[in-house]
């Protein structure tokens, strides 16, 4: 009777879908919540050829001037023959390198020369059942526009697949196998046949194998082409700055003259099979750097679409639940000895499509494991018999409406690449795609409906004997299934009590301290910014903006951070500070502050780093007060709590305990110890021993300290800030802080890492697999001039690697480039390149590497090369300005890294204006004193 009334309730609410008069009659007909349909978001257009091919498309102008292209191939690795193994994936490959109308390199060529680049913009991903092509294109011409979708066409059914270009590019995925390899590849082909048991997903890895990647027929790949890249299998998506009419009749002449296929071949779906059994893999590997415990209660039906409101309700019921339970789990983890580093649990996907199932993770000690896998089962044994409290189901009610209002607030203001990802999973496994109105009004007319007793009762159906799976992994095998199937058996007549929820105060301050003032404001029409000078000596700069309606970002600096400490006080602090939060402020614990922050879109983390102290967060503008508030006490009341804090050492004792086992986290280790060799203050890798010596009491000390002083710090924030309020809360939580007149500076070490020419080789791992670093770097004299020019000599340099390492050799699947000067704290170049490849080629690829540094530093970069690196720079700057986040940086970095502010908003005419003999010459000035070659072998 209670679900009947509540659906007639909700159907009134929901006005015209859900009550109709009866032919005939006056009596109403009740239509219930399942069958009332998810509305499709009215702005997006969505339609289908008569080819079979579905397009989806919405105009939305953020970014200006830009439109996200997707095309999307309902077809992945779960669709290879046995010939076939990795060429899905290949496929993907071989749309870059050979189409219709772009030869061999042509497309990438041309997408740089207007900006777009390879890996940070253009880009694709091939999973076990789709390959999606990404294609960000500026939509400011439209002749660019036209290419756009001739590229997408292309990739459709336009690949040339010559054997030439096949065979030439066998190298490349073949690195792109060899990057993958490692600990956590060796144990997935182990568990994953034990996880989706009796299903293809086993054997279908989007990589492949090695030998059918050496030796596959080029036939092989031309059929899987044919048989899957077909109409009635795609779909293109469209969303940007360009009006939904010229969108869609760039659609329909690009695709509408595909064929369909006659007779196509079955697309099946490949269902792992249910077992009554419990299953257990327990996996090792020395080199494993991280020990995990994975609990997997799979469904036994495949997942049904989301369609009606009582779909989307029930998937509110889950949310809730999930959130309350990870709150449980967070509190374990936050115990003085957690029994994990972390551990959450949720019910959704796993790699199967349609196939679900209830999770729980934790990532643990190399010992923990048992411990970790015995608190996921008693914390789900709890649930399922007590239930959650009231105070935490309010909680997680509060925080989901929190989480929607913001995005219903900043609907009309996000960027087009957060938007099209669901338009790409409704084509693929029909997730609903109503608008954020609809959403939030939804949520907030479905919450009061859903009782304590739906979320309670959802943990009897997730836990089940059967379709059960635990996987444990790590370094070492201290696990027995004996030992699991025991704990799996004990959890179930364990003695357990009941969930504690202690209330908690309302307010973060009760007795508001005395507001100081604000003595003296000022405004920079320039850069948009105002000004607040407080009687304190503290300084407020802010910009109010429109990018977002529920954002207001922040930062705080004072110069000095660690290095006014004694060598002895640095080592003995530095991994202590990382931890001094975690004790809370204000006689409040984390646990406590989570509580009381339920429903409220605030953070505040204050820092202490190398040359400065401080603080980042952000907060929605109704919850600025808060934000406030949380700054003062950090200055003022922060807690001292051993357990806390032994806690928060415990859990990176366990995080670290087999990190360096990894050998990239070795390799990463040793160049750290070589490049500072001989330096006192340099604290080294973090170890576990690190932190069993690291002093709380003195990082306490230091830490009120650091932060005595208010008079010293400058606070920015951006974003739509109530000017009124601002100054209200800064009288009144910042002005009145302890404050004198003195005024720090950081100090600079004499010491100054290696450079000129040196060589090093390290040995670590079992695969046949190394890894290259080459850096030139060294003393600099600063100037903003040269600074612009290094960079692009950094972002050409990537263009010429990709070309000669990738494209030409085949010799790597992606190399890593980047360039910059500091002059803080002091004057210094630096420009790295790094990549992993063969052992064999080791030598090859580096020459290759020094040899068109070489280049750019007798003959220059090409002029065509220098265009694409300045529309590339230039493109990400104009997006840039639209950002909070690049205002943020830019205000504050004028007074931390004393830029000037005609930097800040004139960089596309400066970077206009840098040629190739600018980056010739910085390139002559910096690079002809040496570099520092390293290389990671393996063992053997």
């Amino acid at each position: 009777m209670k679900k009947v009334l509540y659906s007639i309730t909700l159907a009134a609410l929901m006005i015209s879908p859900a009550i109709a008069q009866t032919s005939g009659s006056k009596q109403r007909k009740i239509v219930k919540l399942s069958e009332m349909k998810i509305p499709v978001d009215p702005s997006v257009k969505i339609g289908k050829l008569a080819n079979g091919l579905t397009y989806y498309i919405k105009q939305n102008p953020k970014p200006a001037d830009k439109v996200e292209l997707r095309l999307v191939v309902n077809a992945g690795s779960i669709l290879e023959d046995d010939d076939q193994r990795g060429l899905a994936h290949f496929m993907e490959h071989m749309n870059f390198n050979g189409t219709k109308h772009f030869k061999k390199n042509e497309l990438v060529d041309y997408l740089q020369s207007i900006g777009v680049k390879f890996g940070a913009h253009l880009n694709a991903y091939t999973g076990f059942n789709e390959t999606v092509y990404i294609l960000p294109i500026p939509s400011d011409d439209p002749k660019k526009l036209e290419k756009g979708f001739q590229i997408l066409e292309d990739w459709a059914h336009g690949a040339l697949l010559t054997g030439k270009d096949i065979d030439e590019e066998r190298g490349v995925v073949l690195e792109e196998y060899r990057s993958g390899k490692g600990a956590d590849s060796r144990m997935l082909q182990n568990y994953l046949p034990i996880v989706m048991h009796g299903s293809k997903y086993a054997e279908r890895l989007p990589i492949g194998t090695k030998k059918n990647l050496e030796t596959f027929k080029h036939e092989s790949l031309r059929r899987f082409y044919k048989d899957w890249y077909r109409p009635d299998l795609m779909a293109v998506v469209a969303v940007g700055d360009v009006d939904v009419a010229t969108l869609e009749a760039k659609i329909k002449s690009h695709f509408s003259g595909i064929k369909p296929v006659t007779s196509p071949r079955p697309r099946k779906v490949a269902a792992p099979k249910n077992h009554k059994e419990t299953f257990i893999a327990i996996e090792a590997d020395k080199e494993a750097a991280f020990s995990r415990v994975q609990l997997m209660y799979k469904d036994s039906d495949q997942a049904t679409a989301v369609n009606s409101i009582e779909d989307y309700r029930n998937t509110m019921v889950e949310s809730i639940f999930a959130q309350m339970l990870n709150n449980r789990l967070t509190d374990l983890q936050n115990s003085e000895k957690p029994p994990f580093v972390y551990g959450y649990s949720y019910h959704g996907g796993t790699w199967a499509r349609g196939k679900e199932a209830y999770q729980s993770f934790a990532m643990t000690s190399a010992e923990g494991q048992l411990k970790g896998l015995e608190a996921l089962l008693d914390e789900n044994e709890r649930v399922k018999r007590f239930g959650f409290q009231q105070g935490e189901f309010d909680r997680a009610k509060a925080n989901v409406l929190s989480r929607w209002e913001k995005m219903y607030k900043d609907r009309n203001k996000q960027e087009s690449r957060r938007i099209i990802g669901q338009y790409v999973n409704n084509y693929l496994e029909q997730e609903p795609i109503p608008s954020i109105e609809w959403e939030y009004d939804a949520q907030k007319r479905l919450m009061p409906t859903i009782t304590l007793l739906d979320v309670n009762n959802l943990i009897g159906s997730y836990l089940h004997d059967d379709n059960r799976v635990v996987v444990i992994t790590g370094p070492k095998k201290l696990v027995t299934e004996k030992q699991v199937m025991d704990l799996l058996n004990k959890s179930k007549t364990k003695k357990l009590t009941p969930y504690q929820d202690k209330k908690v105060a309302s307010s973060l301050i009760t007795k508001l301290p005395k507001p100081g003032a604000i003595v003296k404001s000022s405004e920079d029409k320039l850069l948009g910014t105002k000004t607040l000078h407080l009687s304190n000596g503290a300084t407020v700069t802010y910009k109010q903006t429109d990018f977002k309606n529920d954002e207001v970002l922040f930062e705080a600096f004072s110069y000095g951070g660690t290095s006014l400490y004694s060598d002895a006080d640095l080592k003995a602090t530095n991994y202590a500070n990382q931890g001094l939060s975690e004790a809370g402020v204000n006689g409040f614990t984390k646990t406590d502050l989570r509580k009381m922050m339920a429903g409220k879109i605030v953070r505040v983390n204050p820092y202490i780093g190398r040359y400065s102290e401080g603080f980042r967060g952000m907060a929605a503008p109704k919850y600025l007060e808060e934000l406030f508030q949380m700054v003062h006490l950090y200055f003022t009341a922060l807690n001292k709590d051993q357990k806390a804090f032994n806690s928060f050492t415990n859990k990176q004792k366990s995080f670290l305990g087999n990190l360096l086992a990894n050998p990239n986290f070795y390799f990463q280790k040793e160049m750290g110890d070589f490049l500072n060799e001989g330096n006192p203050r340099y604290y080294g890798f973090p170890t576990p021993a690190a932190y069993e010596t690291a002093d709380y009491n003195l990082a306490y000390k230091k830490y009120f300290e650091r932060f005595a002083n208010a008079g010293d710090f400058h606070f920015y924030f951006v974003g739509n800030i109530d000017e009124a309020k601002l100054m209200k809360y800064a009288s009144q939580y910042l002005a009145n802080l302890p404050s004198s007149k003195d005024r720090e500076m950081y100090k600079i070490s004499d010491f100054r890492p290696k450079h000129g020419s040196h060589t090093k080789e390290f040995k670590k791992g079992k695969e046949a697999k190394s890894s290259v670093r080459i850096n030139y770097q060294g003393p600099a004299k600063y100037s903003k001039e040269d600074a612009l020019a290094f960079k692009m000599l950094g972002d050409v340099l990537a263009i010429k690697l990709t070309e000669k390492l990738r494209e030409k050799e085949g010799g790597v699947y992606s190399s890593r480039t980047r360039a910059y000067m500091s002059k803080m704290p002091y004057d210094w170049y630096n420009l790295s390149v790094s990549f992993p490849c063969a052992p064999e080629n080791v030598a090859k690829l580096q020459k290759i590497v020094v040899d068109e540094v070489a280049h750019l530093v007798k003959n220059g970069p090409l002029q065509s090369d220098v265009e694409k690196a300045q529309k590339g720079m230039i493109n990400d700057f104009k997006e840039d300005l639209k950002k909070n986040r690049y205002w943020l940086r830019t205000i504050k970095n004028i007074d931390y890294l004393k830029n000037d502010k005609e930097s800040a908003i004139d960089l596309e005419k400066r970077v206009t204006k840098v040629t190739a003999k600018d980056i010739q010459k910085v390139a002559k000035k910096y690079l002809k004193n040496g570099y520092i070659s390293a290389v990671l072998n393996p063992e053997k």
